[in-house]
C-alpha cells in the first residue's frame, strides 16, 4: 500500500467549523454535482461518474474536530483510503492534512503516483482556500 501526504494547510477557522463543514457528504453537492455526473450524496455515502468511471466514497470513521476516514466505495476503480486530520494550533487557526493510501502496484505507481501527489496537494489547497 502506497501513502501518499499533501502539504500542511493553514485555515482560518476553527477545527470545528472546518470539520462541520468536511464531515458530510451532503456539503459537497453545491459544489461537485455540476463537475462530475451522476452526483448522489447523503450524510455518509456518495457516488458519482467521472470521465466513464462510475466510483463512489463512503466516510467509514470520524473523530469530532480532529479526523475524518474515507474509503473508497466497491464500485470504484481503484482502493484507496484517505484522512483528512486536523489540528487546531490556535483560535481559528487550524492546519489541515490529507492522507491517502492506495493499493497500487508497481505499474500504477509509476504512472500515476505523481499525479495522486499532485491531485492531493491541489485538493487541499482547495479546501483551505474555500473555508478561508
Amino acid at each position: 500500500m502506497e501513502k501518499y501526504e499533501s502539504k500542511q494547510q493553514q485555515i482560518r477557522r476553527s477545527a470545528e467549523q472546518i470539520y462541520a463543514a468536511l464531515s458530510s457528504f451532503n456539503n459537497f453537492s453545491p459544489m461537485l454535482q455540476d463537475k462530475v455526473e451522476e452526483w448522489s450524496a447523503d450524510d455518509d455515502v456518495c457516488s458519482f461518474k467521472v470521465k466513464g468511471f462510475k466510483a463512489g466514497l463512503r466516510m467509514v470513521e470520524r473523530e469530532p474536530y480532529k479526523t475524518i476516514k474515507i474509503k473508497a466505495a466497491e464500485e470504484s476503480p481503484m482502493d484507496f483510503t484517505f484522512w483528512i486530520q486536523l489540528k487546531e494550533v490556535a483560535p481559528y487557526d487550524t492546519r489541515m492534512r490529507i492522507v491517502v493510501h492506495a493499493e497500487l502496484n508497481m505499474m500504477m505507481r509509476m504512472m500515476i503516483g505523481k499525479k495522486i501527489q499532485g491531485a492531493i496537494d491541489q485538493l487541499a489547497e482547495g479546501i483551505a482556500a474555500a473555508m478561508n
